[in-house]
């Protein structure tokens, strides 16, 4: 595998940042499927791929929204051309024979490891989201500031094994307002090499 160059780690970690404030400029939906073709594709433990996504992009669906989010998330959310929800199937087992092997459903289905599987690797499959979107030119501002009950009624009634994890606000960023960068850690302070 060939190492990325610095334009592409700049766009995918160095000068990508979370936002706040988007642009007027819609996502087309073709975009959304090319994202989702990116995060299929990455690593997931036994290929169980548990990540479910809702993308909120109507004026009516964003407010059915409104009232699950977190005050300061509001002006966010609300202006932003999409809000994806992204929620794991606590279910995801069921795919498995297709995904992977008719055996390992065994290895979930009525067990309690399939919980912490399915947000742990549907945890996953919403990084891969946020470098994929990165990566085909959009700017994300994931967050997890709404009450994941009312989101759950509002938006995943209909599959009620899927459980929202945190919503990521999905466009073309407007860097109006940006607060400069806040520190990271450096290596010594979280990392050993044993």
């Amino acid at each position: 595998m060939t190492r990325l160059d610095d334009a592409a780690l700049d766009t995918l970690f160095r000068k990508a940042r979370t936002f706040r404030n988007w642009s007027d400029r819609p996502v087309e939906n073709a975009t959304l499927d090319a994202l989702w073709d990116l995060v299929r594709l990455a690593p997931t433990s036994a290929n169980c791929s548990p990540l479910r996504i809702v993308f909120v992009k109507s004026a009516a669906a964003r407010e059915r929204l409104r009232p699950h989010l977190a005050e300061g998330n509001i002006a966010s959310v609300m202006s932003a051309p999409v809000t994806a929800i992204l929620a794991h199937d606590l279910d995801f087992y069921e795919h498995l024979p297709t995904l992977f092997n008719e055996d390992a459903v065994g290895w979930f289905k009525g067990k309690a490891s399939a919980e912490p599987t399915a947000f742990r690797n549907g945890s996953l499959q919403g990084a891969y989201l946020i470098l994929a979107a990165r990566a085909l030119g959009l700017d994300c501002g994931p967050m997890s500031g709404f009450s994941n009950e009312g989101v759950d009624a509002a938006f995943l009634a209909h599959q009620p094994r899927w459980r929202s994890n945190f919503i990521c606000n999905l466009g073309y960023g407007d860097p109006e307002g940006m607060r400069p960068r806040n520190p990271r850690l450096a290596f010594e302070d979280a990392c050993a090499i044993v």
